[in-house]
Order: structure tokens, then C-alpha cells, then sequence
């Protein structure tokens, strides 16, 4: 067994050395605990992404032919999970990561090889695909953050600036805007489809929670209110037009009060993340 798993990690390195937007985990046989080995391998790959836009991330897991079939899903689930949990404790945004699943059984006869075994080994595995937001160039951070509060489209706007969408307000405990917001909204919608070079993060927030905590969104029961409201920023952009790769989303919790009146602090902003070049 030595033997093989050398050569999977042989294999397997000279695959993905040429390539920084896919990785796979190899897995020993019935297991979902990452090999020390792999681990060293998946958070080199981790760190290398820590500079770079990312869309979204993919991690599908699989398992050889081995097995029933409730029983490889679940397996293949877990290993799935696995990798997830690393990503996540190195600090990659839970929001980046749009799928972990379990795909089950697969055995391609992806080498040149009559050895049943090192083909499973091959197929014991969770891909990892990076996708990358669809830019050119990325621009440099601004030495200071400017706060924006109105005319937020102007000429002068740079990346890192965030803009306090204090005319946007939410219902308490609700990711439901404010009927008065909804014009506000509206008028947004229709700059950002005329501004198609502006790429940026909704950024939701939520008031009177202790530790910097997130609030509980009264709809679900769910204690996420600061990513649903900014999900909901996202999702109403969506449909007006707004191209999904322009726009990520993420919840802040209390982590930062405006100070004053507690209806400030149900809030959105936009960060800008990347100014395309105009032709």
C-alpha cells in the first residue's frame, strides 16, 4: 500500500503543478480523514489562493467502485465535508464555496495501468475546482478607505471605497427592505447596469446583538440575518440584471456600528472590489 499511495501523490503532483485553478485530495481505502500527506498539499493550495479574485469554489468528493450505493454516497459526502472544513479554518469565505457534494462511485481508467488498484486510488478523491472572476486586471487597494454616502457612481470612485446605502433600510429582524427602500432599490439597480466596469461586495448588517454577533432572521429562525439581507441586496440585483459575476455577498453581523439611531445599523454597503478599464 506504501507503494501506491507514493504513486498517487507522484501522479497527482505532476498533474496540478500545472494549474492553479483545480486540485484534488487523494483518500485511503474507506476513509474520509484527509492523509497527513495531502493535508500538507491541500493548504499549500489554500495560501496560493489567499491573493486571488475568486468567484466561487466546487468540491465534489468520490469513491471507487467499492461499496454499496447509499454507502459511497455517504462517503463521498464526508470526504467532501472534509475538505470544506479545512477551507473554512484557514479562513476562505463559507460564501465562495457554492458546492460540497458527494458524487458516489466512479472508476475511469484515468492511467495507463492493468493494476486495478492504483486506478481505485485514483478515483478515492475529492476535486476541488477554483473559479475565477472574469477580469483582466486588478487594481490596487487605496492607501485609505473613503466612505461614500451619496453619488455613488461618481468618476472619482476608487477600489476599496465603500458606500453606506443609508437609504436602504430593512424591517426590524426581517431581510425584507422597508417599503420606501424599494424605489431607492430601483434606482440603484438601473446605475449599476449602466456602470457594467464596477465590480463589488454587498455588505449586510445587523444592530443590537452583544459579542458581535449575528441577529436571528425572524423569517427562518435562522441566525443569519446580515448575510440574508445582503443575499437579499443580491438576489434583487440579480433580477433587474445585474450580472451574478460582478457581485459577491457576505454577512458582518454587529461587528460594526454606525453609532445613533438603531435603524442605521440594519444596513447594507457596497465595497468596491475591482474598477474594470474603460475602453
Amino acid at each position: 500500500m506504501k507503494k501506491i499511495y507514493i504513486l498517487l501523490f507522484l501522479a497527482s503532483h505532476l498533474i496540478h503543478s500545472q494549474t492553479n485553478n483545480a486540485h484534488v485530495v487523494y483518500f485511503e481505502t474507506g476513509k474520509y480523514n484527509v492523509p497527513e500527506i495531502e493535508k500538507n498539499r491541500l493548504v499549500l493550495f489554500v495560501q496560493s489562493l489567499k491573493d486571488i479574485e475568486i468567484e466561487r469554489i466546487s468540491i465534489y468528493g468520490f469513491t471507487d467502485d467499492r461499496g454499496t450505493d447509499n454507502y459511497n454516497l455517504t462517503l463521498s459526502q464526508n470526504r467532501a465535508n472534509a475538505i470544506k472544513k479545512i477551507f473554512s479554518s484557514f479562513g476562505v469565505d463559507d460564501n465562495l464555496i457554492s458546492n460540497v457534494d458527494g458524487k458516489g462511485e466512479i472508476l475511469l481508467r484515468i492511467i495507463s495501468s492493468e493494476n486495478l488498484n492504483i486506478i481505485r486510488g485514483l478515483n478515492r478523491k475529492v476535486e476541488i475546482n477554483i473559479e475565477y472572476r472574469k477580469v483582466v486586471e486588478l487594481l490596487e487597494e487605496p492607501e485609505e478607505e473613503k466612505n461614500i454616502n451619496v453619488g455613488f457612481l461618481r468618476d472619482d470612485l476608487a477600489v476599496g471605497d465603500k458606500i453606506t446605502l443609508d437609504t436602504i433600510l430593512f424591517k426590524t429582524g426581517y431581510s425584507n427592505l422597508e417599503k420606501e427602500s424599494l424605489e431607492v432599490l430601483d434606482n440603484i439597480a438601473a446605475s449599476l447596469l449602466k456602470r457594467k466596469d464596477i465590480y463589488f461586495t454587498i455588505q449586510g448588517h445587523v444592530c443590537c446583538t452583544v459579542n458581535s454577533r449575528d441577529a436571528i432572521d425572524k423569517k427562518t429562525a435562522k441566525r443569519n440575518l446580515s448575510m440574508a439581507r445582503a443575499k437579499y441586496i443580491y438576489d434583487y440585483l440579480v433580477k433587474k440584471g445585474v450580472k451574478r459575476n460582478r457581485m459577491k455577498y457576505v454577512g458582518l453581523k454587529n461587528k460594526y456600528p454606525l453609532g445613533g439611531a438603531t435603524k442605521y445599523d440594519r444596513r447594507v454597503e457596497i465595497k468596491i472590489t475591482y474598477i474594470s478599464k474603460k475602453n
